[in-house]
């Protein structure tokens, strides 16, 4: 094969020409790749959880020391207070802009009698997750203090707010990555209540 020096100047200036088009022909690659993404019907933002159709990890966590419901304390969250029923276990924070913004639609869920509501309080201030819960109102039946986020490790939480659905076996059932929104408890949520309510 003959090396550069011996082509042609026109030969050359093809081979130019033709490397000039390699960024394009990468880039209209890499387009299409991802526009298909964008096309597809799947839900790119969704994070499978290896947790689903398993039993919940083991609830003994600390109350929020000062949290009181008609005089009393609430009580701090335990694997025997979601035993047998069918409970959402949400994790959040006052630090936590989409768990302020999610909160209205838990309020209106804790009045669902045919669920239990909990709470998981993810690396929070007592004074300042007392102070959300005073402003916007307590949903949670129970309430345990993750301080460390070594619990939240546990349930294979990525971000906040999340919520689990667990079954009465203690099965989780469903996971929402993020605030609900009216159209996820509607569309998404409720169905998976009224399976468990079955089992």
């Amino acid at each position: 094969m003959a090396d550069e020096s011996e082509q042609t100047p026109e030969k050359r200036a093809k081979r130019r020409q033709w490397m000039a088009f390699l960024p394009l022909i990468a880039f209209v690659a890499l387009a299409a790749v991802f526009l298909s993404q964008l096309l597809s019907d799947k839900d790119i933002s969704a994070i499978p959880s290896v947790l689903i159709g398993t039993r919940a990890p083991a609830l003994d966590l600390p109350p929020l020391e000062g949290l009181v419901r008609n005089g009393q304390q609430v009580p701090a969250l335990s694997t025997a207070l979601v035993e047998g029923k069918v409970t959402l276990v949400n994790v959040w924070a006052s630090w936590c802009v989409p768990c302020r913004a999610e909160h209205p639609l838990l309020m209106a869920l804790a009045r669902d009698e045919r669920i239990n509501l909990v709470g998981i309080n993810y690396k929070d201030q007592t004074p300042n997750a007392l102070r959300f819960l005073g402003e916007l109102g307590n949903p949670y039946a129970a309430v345990g203090v993750d301080p460390k986020g070594i619990s939240a490790i546990d349930w294979g939480v990525y971000g906040i707010p999340e919520t689990y659905l667990l079954d009465r076996n203690g099965v989780i059932t469903f996971k929402q990555i993020g605030p609900f929104s009216p159209d996820a408890i509607r569309d998404e949520l409720l169905p998976q209540i009224e399976k468990a309510l079955l089992n």
